[in-house]
Parts: structure tokens; C-alpha cells; sequence
């Protein structure tokens, strides 16, 4: 009986020396009979269960189990011990834990770091599935929302699928992992970690990084090194490590580094235009860092660790490397020199398929094995008369048999088509290599530090506010510019609870007729969410402030060709459509991607690590390294290495910074030959913004009560939006500049100060009540005429005297605490009182002037105030106010705009209008 692997395990005192050195070891439950700790008075294990046993013929792998001396156990459970250990990072510890949670899995691990707790397990099936030249691998990474304290803010409470960011660290996970997983192990392996306290201050991505490499590291699966990951950080001159997010908020630097002890595995960052050998002290000070929390881990797995699955292992037969390239050698070379990807793609194709009978159907027969010297095998046959003894040449006299040769053909080899597609893959890319190396020329025919013809176009969708097909080589892609309100940006949902509007984002998307396949279309996949952000962060540091441009921008990357560097496509032809959207951008901003040929002194070269500029997508899936490097002649905006050996070190990472260097000075070179060119103005399709400026005081007046009165604003002007903020400042968006004039004197009008003495005429009686009339002075202000103050005679209704509709002259005579507004008809009718005469006199004559200036055909008069009173420039916008429009309204920290109807226009309160 096999013990299940997460059970209690009991050893022989030695019981390795029975066990055949290439099976798995396994042992037995405590309680079973045959246990060898079963009986107290055995003093022996039970040899007969320790041998080895025959397995299948498809060799499926079974699960190593602990040995002794391995993962230390308590109590009749035979769990591991818990066990903890700090380690120093930067400027602080980080605790790590084992043995607490998660006890089933192959191994789990807790990282806390102040109090930001990340957990993370890796297990594995049980069998193998079927082989692949992609290790089975999996990560997910989610941060729950009770870390902080909150639950979700949608209507599904309940954390589902994951978010963007969530899916960016499942990814910087994965990369620095897979280089480090064995090739030939076939069990699927999955890493789950969640982020089960979260403080604010303390990232849990790098945190999340060195748990999986921890986690990795004490498991099951045999890796080759341990992985750690760090944050580093730039504040002046000084580089930090794993930073507060506060410290963040003033770095110029944002680096993710995750390596071994010895070298460099993946690296991700962005920058605000930092030089090479900034980018370069920044990585030295990551690595050393990690080097550290290495070292300690490796001693935690010495007492913590279990042993590695190295029996679960299946590699291809090695003489299998040699029979694909007699076969296809020749053919091999002539296909990788045809320089079109699809041509090529069905030469390597056709071929592969030809070996892929040979080896599989028809069996391999060695070129050595002709016709003409076939195998000489004896032919024994016994001599019927026993008196004559007769050697023929060639004969051998073994008494009573004679030994006779005869020849036959070679018996035909066969192969598994798994075992032939993986080591056609392998022998396809040493060719590849070894032409790179020792002829100097790619598939292609370019040099290693040689890019492809650059072609670009700008303005090929008329009515897209911006657009640009940007092509390098068979790589393309249609870039295109949206620019909108703040109704337009992108809300993210965080665990730190504070609402996060993006006013940038660029969506990059895959399909697959850009590579000629077949394939699925439907949501992003994990890769496009990737080079989707790789290219945004990319492009972040040349665009204008709101103050400067107040629009929301939305970039599409949309690859039509690929066949390599297409994110880095995807940087150039985003620079282009936003100057061809108008927008005012600091620089123009390429990328490239970066090869390497690692072992040259394999293939004739000087051992030297081989660097290529702008690699293809066979370059790419061959080469050692993909390090993506995104900036202008003067610095680096945004870099993304991925390793797909041991790891690089800093050396040849500055050889591959500075070779990037010149290749963007080359594309930048090539783009400002673009024909047509980017128009580099606004589009007239594109929405207008105009920015002004009102009391703060007053917002809310622009607001009404439920959000009654700036919908009502929005469909009376015809605008598409209006979002105000707590600062006055309030942003109007149209189509047109009719739209935006008719609202924005509507709103001047609605937060106006007047004051005591003026005159409005033609203002119309909105409603009527038992004490007065309610007359509009302005669009959306109202004051209360008394009914006492409508004509010189006293009056039982005020019907008797007008209705509504009709048109009077006021003069204000009375703003209340409130801001409520009390006005006089009586004080200008000509029949007043002296008193009253006199005091139309000195107010009445100053102001007609300003009231006849304001009126137009019929429309409400008023006094005209000071021009320094409206501010009218561009300003910053606050976050946590929202943008209102017809078609949906957004709430605010401090007012809550709800959806009601629009046809009552007034605000009133205790029966009289507030205007503020």
C-alpha cells in the first residue's frame, strides 16, 4: 500500500539502501499491518514492500515522498513542525513562516512584511500529463478585499475573476519561476497566493514574488536555483529597497528585480527618462538584496525542505537528438534561410512532419546500415554426417555446430511523436543559433545589431481623433486615439479603498489572423493585458498635465502582423496616433526588444554572449533572453527582461542596454520620415472641454438638490457633461461651441452674487403662492416677490395683480443669511413714495445702463458684475469629484447626485428659492 503523500510518514532506520537508486521512495502508513513500525518488537522494516516495482510502459512518474532527516514531524498527524525565520531586507526584516497553514500542500509558506501578510502553496497532480515543451504551470494571485478591512464596491461581493493588476503580478510571478523548473517534469504544478492582510504601506507584489520562489524552493518540484524578488526604488540619489508606498510617491524610479543568488532572472520597471547607468546600480543594488534573502532561504530548506521529484523526470532519448539531424539536417539549414516567417513556418512544418514519419511510422534505419553492408549475423546449423568435418571459409569449427554468417537488414527504430516534436523544437533552434553565430546573419539575412525597414502612416481613420499604422519588418500595428471627459476614464477598485481614476490607458490587443493561425477571440488574454501595460507605462511620461490638457485618453494597439517586438510596436505607433490626436506631448518615445545567444563557443564563437537588435518571434522563442527597452535618445521610460536560462549578469546587461540605445535612435530616426505625418492638432470630431471657474461656495447651487438641476442644465444646453468639484472648478463638455456657450452662461447666471439694489427686468413669474410670486431674475435664480411688494395697493391674492408668465422689472432689496433672495416691484413703479423714488434714483440709473447691455430680445436683465469675478484657465481636476451627464451621474465625496426627473428646475426651501 502507498502512503498518500501529505500523510504521516514513518522510515527505517536506513531504508535508502533498499531501494533501487532511480525509483521513487516510497513508505507506509503508521497503521498498516505491514508497517514496518507497526509492532514495537520489530526491530526491522519489512523489506519485501521496499523493493522496487515494475512500472507501466508509458512510465508515469509517482510522487517522492519525504526521507528522513527531511521535513521534521509532530504528533501522530506527522505534520511538519512550524517553523519560522527573519530575514533582513533592506531596511527592515520580513518574516517567514512555514508550517502554520496550508499543511496539505506540498508546501506553503506566510511572508509578512509590518503588516502586510502574504500566503502562498504550491502544489502538483499526482501523474504526469503528457509531455510538452511548456512546463505545466500555472499562478494565481488575488488580493482579498477583507485585507483591508472592505468588501467590494460592485454588486457581486464576492471576489471572482481577476483584475488587471491582479493578473500583471501572476505574471511576474510565472517569468522568473519557469527558467528555474527542470526540463522533462511533466506534473502540473500550481501556485496559489492571496494577500490575506494588506496596511497600506507595504507592497505585497515583491512580497508575493519571494513567497512563490519560498514556497518553490521547500516543495516537490525539482527547480534549479531559489528565487527571490525585490522592489528597488530612486528618492535623489539614493536607491531603496522594497519602499513604503509613500516613499513611492516621490520615487523616479519603479523597479521589480527577481533573480538567484547569482544572476538575473526578469526585471520590470518604469522611469521617468533614467539614464542606462542609473537603470544599471539600480539592478546591482536589486541583486545584492536578493542574494541575501537567498542565502537564507537555501538554509531554511535544508531543515524545511522536502526532497525533489528528480525520478518523476523524462527526457527524450539522446540518441533521438542525433537521428533528427541525420535526417533533417540538410533540409533543416535551407529552410531556415528563407527569409518570409509564413514560408518558412510551412517549410519547418512540411519537414517536421516528414521526420515525424520516418521516426514514428516507418522507423529509423542509420545511413551506416546500406544494402551493400548489411549485418553479418551467424546461421548455426548442426552437420548431419558426423564423419566429415568440412570448414567453408568464413565458417568457425565449433565441434558438432557450425557457425554459418548470413546477413540481414538493420532492425527499424521506433519513437514516441512526443518525444520527436520536442526534439525537433530543440534541434531547429541549435540550428538557428548555430547560424546566427557562425555566419553572421539572422533568418533574415540582417546582422546581429541590424533593424528592420520602419514604414509609418498617420491619419488613416477619418473619423478617429487619432490613428497611426506604425510597421517594422512583418511586425504591425494600428494604433488608435480616443479622447473623452473624466466620464470617460477608468475607475480602479482597490484594497485600499480610496476610488482611483486612470486618465491614460492603452489596450493592447492579439488576434490571432495577426499570425495567419486560428484561435479563440473573446477577452484578454494574460499576455495582452501585459504588453498592454508595458507599452502604457511606456508612453506616461511624455503626456501633458491635466491642468494642460484635460481629457481622458484612451490608446487601442491593435497587432494586424506579428512576428516579434510587437508590444515595442505598439509604444511607436501609441507615440504617433497621440500626435496625431493633437495631443501635446513632451517627446517622441520608441521601443525595442533585445536578443541573445548565450553559449557561442557551442557554435565557433568566442564564448561571448551574442546581443541581437529588434528580434523576430523564432529569434525570440530560440534565443536566451527578451529584454524589451522603451525610451527616447535621452533616457528610459519603461524595460522588461525576461531569461529563459540560468540568468545574465550585469555585464551583459549593459551591453544589451547600450546596443538598445542606438536602435532607438535609429527608429526614432525612421518615424519622422511618417507620410502622411500626425496633424498634430485636435480633431473636429473630438469633444470640447471648457474649464471655468465659480465660488466653491456655490457647487452645489450648479448641482441642485438629487442632481435635478445640472441635468436639467446639461439637456437644456444640449452638452454632453458637466463635472464640478469642490474647488469651483467646473469642466463643460460639448460637441459644439453653441452647446457649451448656452451652458456656461447658464451656470455663470446660476452662481452669480448679486447684491442689494439692483435691478433685473423682464424677469418672468415662475409660480404663484397665497404670501407672493416667484420670479426668475436668471436662468435658474429665483427670488420672492411678497405679495406686499407687488404694487403700491393692498391686494387680497397676488392673482389680482399678475399670473404667472407674465414679465416684471424687480430690484433686489434683501439677501437673508441664507442666500434667499427678497425682491420689490413696488420700489419701481413710478407711483412710490418719495422715499422710494430717491432710492431708485441713486441705484436704478447706474444699473439700467449694465441691465439694457444684458438683455437680449426679452430675456431676464441684470446688472453686469466685474470680469475679475469669472476666472477662466485650465486647473487640475480634483479626484473625488465626479463627472454628471445625461447618460449617467457619477457621486462625489460630498454630494450625492441621484437620477430624478429634470422638470422641476428650482431648489426650494422653507418656501422661498435658495440660490446658495
Amino acid at each position: 500500500m502507498l502512503a498518500n503523500p501529505n500523510s504521516c510518514r514513518l522510515h527505517c532506520p536506513n531504508p535508502s539502501q533498499f531501494l533501487h537508486p532511480n525509483r521513487p521512495k516510497c513508505f507506509l502508513f503508521p497503521n498498516c499491518p505491514r508497517s514496518p513500525c507497526f509492532s514495537s518488537k520489530s526491530k526491522f522494516c519489512n523489506l519485501s514492500l521496499l523493493l522496487p516495482r515494475k512500472t507501466s510502459k508509458k512510465g508515469l512518474g509517482i510522487r517522492a515522498l519525504s526521507e528522513p532527516g527531511g521535513v521534521p514531524s509532530s504528533g501522530p498527524q506527522g505534520y511538519p513542525q512550524p517553523y519560522s525565520v527573519k530575514i533582513p531586507v533592506g531596511d527592515r526584516h520580513i518574516l517567514v513562516e512555514t508550517g502554520h497553514i496550508g499543511r496539505q500542500a506540498s508546501a506553503s509558506v506566510t511572508v509578512t512584511d509590518g503588516e502586510t501578510i502574504v500566503y502562498t502553496s504550491v502544489c502538483l497532480a499526482d501523474t504526469p500529463s503528457e509531455p510538452s515543451d511548456f512546463f505545466p504551470l500555472s499562478v494565481h494571485y488575488q488580493e482579498r478585499f477583507s485585507a483591508a478591512g472592505r468588501t467590494s464596491g460592485g454588486f457581486f461581493k464576492r471576489e471572482g475573476r481577476a483584475k488587471d493588476h491582479e493578473v500583471l503580478i501572476c505574471r511576474l510571478i510565472d517569468r522568473p519561476l519557469r527558467p528555474t523548473m527542470l526540463n522533462g517534469f511533466y506534473h502540473e504544478t500550481q501556485i496559489l497566493s492571496w494577500v490575506l492582510s494588506y496596511d497600506g504601506l507595504h507592497s505585497p507584489d515583491s512580497l508575493a514574488v519571494t513567497a512563490a520562489g519560498i514556497a518553490v524552493a521547500l516543495s516537490e518540484v525539482p527547480n534549479s536555483k531559489t528565487v527571490a524578488g525585490v522592489r528597488i526604488g530612486l528618492l535623489g540619489d539614493k536607491f531603496i529597497v522594497n519602499p513604503t508606498t509613500k516613499e513611492m510617491e516621490d520615487s523616479e524610479l519603479d523597479l521589480l528585480v527577481a533573480g538567484t543568488d547569482t544572476a538575473i532572472l526578469m526585471i520590470e520597471g518604469y522611469c521617468d527618462f533614467l539614464t542606462e547607468e542609473k537603470l544599471l546600480q539600480a539592478v546591482e543594488v536589486g541583486q545584492d538584496a536578493i542574494r541575501a534573502i537567498c542565502n537564507e532561504v537555501e538554509a531554511l530548506v535544508k531543515k524545511c525542505g522536502k526532497p525533489k521529484m528528480l525520478d518523476a523526470i523524462k527526457l527524450p532519448p539522446p540518441e533521438l537528438y542525433n537521428h533528427v539531424e541525420e535526417i533533417a539536417g540538410d533540409e533543416l539549414v535551407r529552410a531556415l534561410q528563407i527569409k518570409g516567417k509564413i514560408p518558412r513556418r510551412k517549410a519547418l512544418l512540411s519537414l517536421e512532419g516528414e521526420v515525424l514519419t520516418i521516426l514514428t511510422e516507418k522507423g529509423y534505419v542509420s545511413k551506416d546500415a546500406a544494402p551493400g553492408g548489411s549485418e553479418t549475423i551467424p546461421d548455426i546449423f548442426e552437420d548431419e554426417e558426423e564423419d566429415e568435418e568440412v570448414v567453408v571459409d568464413g565458417e568457425v569449427d565449433e565441434g558438432d555446430v557450425h557457425i554459418k554468417p548470413s546477413s540481414r537488414k538493420s532492425t527499424p527504430l521506433f519513437f514516441s511523436e512526443v518525444d520527436v516534436k520536442l526534439v525537433f523544437k530543440e534541434v531547429t533552434s541549435k540550428f538557428l543559433r548555430r547560424r546566427i553565430v557562425e555566419g553572421g546573419r539572422r533568418s533574415d539575412g540582417r546582422t546581429p545589431d541590424e533593424i528592420r525597414p520602419i514604414n509609418s502612416k498617420c491619419g488613416l481613420l477619418p473619423r478617429a481623433h487619432g490613428s497611426a499604422l506604425f510597421t517594422r519588418g512583418e511586425t504591425q500595428s494600428l494604433a488608435v486615439v480616443t479622447l473623452g471627459d473624466k466620464q470617460m476614464a477608468q475607475r480602479l477598485d482597490n484594497l485600499v479603498g480610496d476610488d482611483e481614476w486612470k486618465r491614460f490607458y492603452l489596450q493592447y490587443t492579439f488576434p490571432p489572423s495577426c499570425v495567419g493561425e486560428v484561435g479563440r477571440t473573446g477577452a484578454p488574454s494574460r499576455r495582452e493585458i501585459g504588453h498592454g501595460m508595458l507599452a502604457e507605462r511606456a508612453l506616461e511620461p511624455i503626456l501633458p498635465s491635466e491642468d494642460d490638457f484635460p481629457y481622458t485618453i484612451r490608446v487601442e494597439s491593435t497587432i494586424t502582423e506579428s512576428n516579434g517586438s510587437s508590444s515595442m510596436a505598439s509604444v511607436c505607433g501609441g507615440c504617433l496616433a497621440l500626435q496625431d490626436a493633437g495631443v501635446p506631448i513632451k517627446s517622441s518615445i520608441v521601443g525595442i526588444a533585445m536578443g541573445m545567444v548565450l553559449e557561442t563557443e557551442e557554435f565557433g564563437g568566442n564564448g561571448a554572449p551574442l546581443i541581437l537588435s529588434d528580434i523576430t518571434g523564432s529569434e525570440d522563442a530560440s534565443g536566451d533572453m527578451d529584454f524589451k527597452v522603451a525610451g527616447n535618445e535621452d533616457g528610459v521610460t519603461a524595460f522588461q527582461m525576461d531569461i529563459k536560462v540560468s540568468g545574465i549578469t550585469l555585464p551583459v546587461m549593459r551591453e544589451a542596454l547600450l546596443q538598445a540605445r542606438d536602435g532607438r535612435k535609429h527608429i526614432i530616426a525612421e518615424m519622422l520620415k511618417c507620410s502622411p505625418p500626425p496633424s498634430r492638432s485636435l480633431s473636429m470630431y473630438a469633444p470640447l472641454i471648457h474649464i471655468m471657474k465659480v465660488n466653491p461656495e456655490k457647487v452645489n447651487l450648479i448641482i441642485g438638490s438629487g442632481g435635478k438641476k445640472v441635468k436639467s442644465i446639461i439637456e437644456e444646453s444640449g452638452v454632453d457633461a458637466i463635472d464640478t468639484q469642490d474647488d469651483g472648478i467646473v469642466k463643460i463638455t460639448g460637441r459644439d461651441l453653441s452647446s457649451i456657450e448656452k451652458s456656461k452662461a447658464i451656470i455663470t447666471n446660476l452662481t452669480m452674487v448679486p447684491s442689494v439694489g439692483d435691478i433685473f427686468r423682464n424677469c418672468e413669474i415662475k409660480s404663484i403662492v397665497p404670501y407672493g410670486v416667484f420670479v426668475e431674475i436668471a436662468p435658474g435664480r429665483e427670488g420672492l416677490c411678497h405679495i406686499s411688494e407687488l404694487t403700491s395697493e393692498w391686494l387680497a391674492k397676488a392673482e389680482d395683480a399678475v399670473k404667472v408668465g407674465d414679465q416684471i422689472d424687480v430690484k433686489l432689496i434683501e439677501v437673508n443669511e441664507k442666500g434667499q433672495l427678497r425682491l420689490s416691484r413696488k420700489a419701481l413703479l413710478p407711483d412710490t413714495g418719495a422715499e422710494n423714488a430717491s432710492a431708485k434714483q441713486s441705484t436704478g440709473d447706474s444699473n439700467d445702463v449694465a441691465s439694457q447691455e444684458s438683455s437680449d430680445k426679452g430675456s431676464p436683465k441684470r446688472e453686469e458684475l466685474p470680469q475679475k469675478k469669472f476666472i477662466r484657465r485650465l486647473v487640475s481636476t480634483a479626484k473625488d469629484r465626479p463627472n454628471i451627464s445625461k447618460d449617467k451621474t457619477k457621486k462625489s465625496n460630498s454630494k450625492v447626485v441621484s437620477s430624478v426627473s429634470s422638470t422641476d428646475e428650482n431648489t426650494l426651501v422653507n418656501g422661498e428659492a435658495n440660490i446658495g
